[in-house]
């Protein structure tokens, strides 16, 4: 079980904003756009080590992200293009977010274990292959196992319930991470906890297609 488990019950809140964004004219892919331009903005607010800002612009890139989709089926303008540039806009957020902590330079084991500050960076890189080998895994399943069907535009995800941190959760410990001043936490949080979901994830194929 995860958050997004419960994306529906979330989603159910941003509709004033959906409908906002469906007056003034965005399309769904405009929205998504904006989603990654908050993202990048967040990342360089993170390089200067703007923690509290950084973590703001995130979580309105998380909201658009939700939006896009929830206008997608307002205006009937669900396409499969848009479920995938969904899913690339999500990695490359997460991916340039996770780069924008670890060029900041901020300690997150060196200075615990009194080692060269390459550790810290090596801690970011687990993170961000924790957090794109726990979505690729779902693309190569499709792929090679294949699917049924739809659900609102999207794969009916026969993994959405498999693991216990994906990218809502790793966007809700960024967020809390920098609002209270603890994002090394966060970073650390996210190494360990992303691979260690996405072996579930493995671990659960391979009793179910071994």
């Amino acid at each position: 079980m995860n958050i997004t488990a419960f994306r529906h019950k979330f989603i159910k809140y941003l509709e004033p904003i959906a409908e906002k964004c469906k007056k003034a004219g965005l399309s769904p892919n405009t929205i998504t756009v904006l989603s990654i331009l908050a993202g990048c903005i967040c990342s360089l607010s993170f390089f200067f080590k703007s923690w509290f800002i950084g973590s703001l612009l995130l979580f309105s890139s998380a909201v658009l992200d939700l939006v896009d989709g929830s206008v997608a089926r307002m205006t009937g303008r669900e396409t499969p293009f848009g479920a995938v540039f969904d899913w690339i806009a999500d990695k490359y957020v997460d991916t340039i977010v996770l780069l924008g902590i670890g060029l900041s330079g901020i300690p997150i084991i060196s200075t615990w274990l009194n080692v060269s500050p390459v550790w810290d960076f090596g801690i970011v890189a687990l993170a961000i292959i924790g957090s794109m080998m726990n979505t690729f895994i779902k693309p190569v399943t499709y792929a090679e196992i294949g699917f049924t069907e739809r659900k609102e535009g999207k794969i009916n995800d026969p993994l959405e319930g498999i693991g216990f941190f994906g990218r809502p959760e790793t966007v809700l410990v960024l967020v809390l991470g920098g609002l209270t001043g603890f994002i090394w936490i966060s970073v650390l949080i996210i190494a360990v906890c992303t691979n260690l979901s996405a072996f579930q994830r493995i671990l659960y194929l391979y009793k179910r297609y071994s």
